[in-house]
C-alpha cells in the first residue's frame, strides 16, 4: 500500500468490509474484487497503474484480508456485500472488476442489481462449462473432480517469508510487488469461509451471462496453462451477448494479470477509457 492511499472499514448490514482506496472520489470510480484467498492489496500493480486516472477501491471479501471473520455455518452473500459497499461509499455507477471468484461476484452483481455499475471487467471467472455440453476429455474430467480449495490448507503452517519464497519460485513471471500481498493474504484467510453456505458466483453462469446488460470486458487465457474459461465457452459468450467483448491472452493461465501483465493492462486501459469518457 502506498503512503497516500487510505484504508478504512465500512459496515454493510452489520458486516465489516475493509477496503483500500487510491483516491478521494474526484475521479471515475473503479472497484476491483480479488480472487479466492487473496485480498484487496493483491491488485497492487494494477491500482498503481490506474490511480492517476481513476479512483480505485480495493475491498477485502468477507473472510479475507481484514474484513469480518466468518462464524461457523454462517451464510455469506458476497454480491450483497459489494452492492452495499458501493451504496455506502456513494459511488456513482463504478466500473466493477474482478479476478476468478471476484469476477464471478461482479457478474452476479450486475445480474441481481442491474444499473448499479457502469461496466464490468472480468478476469477469468469460473465459467467452466462448455455450451453446448461436450464429452469431457478423461484428464480434464479428473481435474474437474478435484477440490480447487484443497491447496489452501497446505499453506496454513507456512510463514509469510516462506510463502513469499515459494511464490517467487513457483511464479517466475509475477512482479516482485505481487509476492508479499499474496503471501500476507494467505495468513489472513479465514478457514471458516470454506465451511459455511454462500452464494456461488460460479453456478448457472450461462444465465448470468444472459442477464448482463452493461458493457463488459472478459479477459481469458490458455486452459493448458490453468485458465478456466475455455475457447468454446468464450465463443458462446461472444455470440450470445454483443455487449461482452472477449480478449484472449494466450501466454497466461488463470492469473492472467500476473502472468502477462503488459497485455492485460493494455486491454484494461483501452476498455476503461471507452467507458469513462
Amino acid at each position: 500500500m502506498l503512503p497516500h492511499w487510505t484504508k478504512n472499514d465500512i459496515i454493510v448490514d452489520g458486516v465489516k468490509i475493509h477496503y483500500t482506496r487510491t483516491g478521494d472520489g474526484s475521479k471515475p470510480p473503479v472497484v476491483l474484487l480479488h480472487g479466492f484467498s487473496d485480498n484487496g492489496l493483491c491488485w497492487l500493480p494494477v491500482a498503481c497503474d490506474l490511480e492517476a486516472e481513476y479512483d480505485v477501491i480495493l475491498p477485502d471479501a468477507r473472510g479475507h484480508g481484514l474484513s469480518a471473520r466468518v462464524k461457523p455455518g454462517q451464510e455469506i452473500d458476497m454480491v450483497a456485500d459489494i452492492a452495499g459497499l458501493i451504496r455506502e461509499l456513494g459511488l456513482n455507477q463504478p466500473v466493477l472488476g474482478g479476478h476468478s471468484m471476484g469476477a464471478g461476484t461482479s457478474a452476479h452483481l450486475e445480474a441481481r442489481f442491474p444499473g448499479l455499475v457502469r461496466a464490468l471487467l472480468l478476469e477469468d471467472p469460473g465459467w467452466r462449462d462448455q455450451p453446448p455440453q461436450k464429452e469431457p476429455e478423461p484428464e480434464k474430467e479428473e481435474q474437474s473432480r478435484r477440490n480447487p480449495m484443497e491447496w489452501i490448507l497446505k499453506l496454513e503452517k507456512m510463514s509469510v517469508e516462506e510463502l513469499v519464497t515459494m511464490c517467487r519460485k513457483d511464479n517466475p513471471t509475477w512482479q516482485e510487488a505481487e509476492l508479499r500481498p499474496w503471501a500476507e493474504s494467505k495468513k489472513q484467510f479465514d478457514y471458516n469461509f470454506l465451511q459455511g453456505p454462500r452464494g456461488n458466483p460460479f453456478a448457472n453462469w450461462q444465465e448470468v451471462v444472459k442477464a448482463i446488460r452493461c458493457p463488459t470486458l472478459l479477459i481469458t487465457a490458455n486452459p493448458a496453462k490453468g485458465a478456466l474459461v475455455t475457447p468454446e465457452a468464450a465463443q458462446w459468450i461472444h455470440t450470445t451477448k454483443s455487449n461482452i467483448k472477449v480478449v484472449r491472452i494466450p501466454r497466461a493461465g488463470h492469473n492472467i494479470r500476473r502472468e502477462n501483465y503488459m497485455k492485460y493492462i493494455k486491454a484494461v486501459r483501452t476498455f476503461l477509457k471507452a467507458q469513462t469518457r
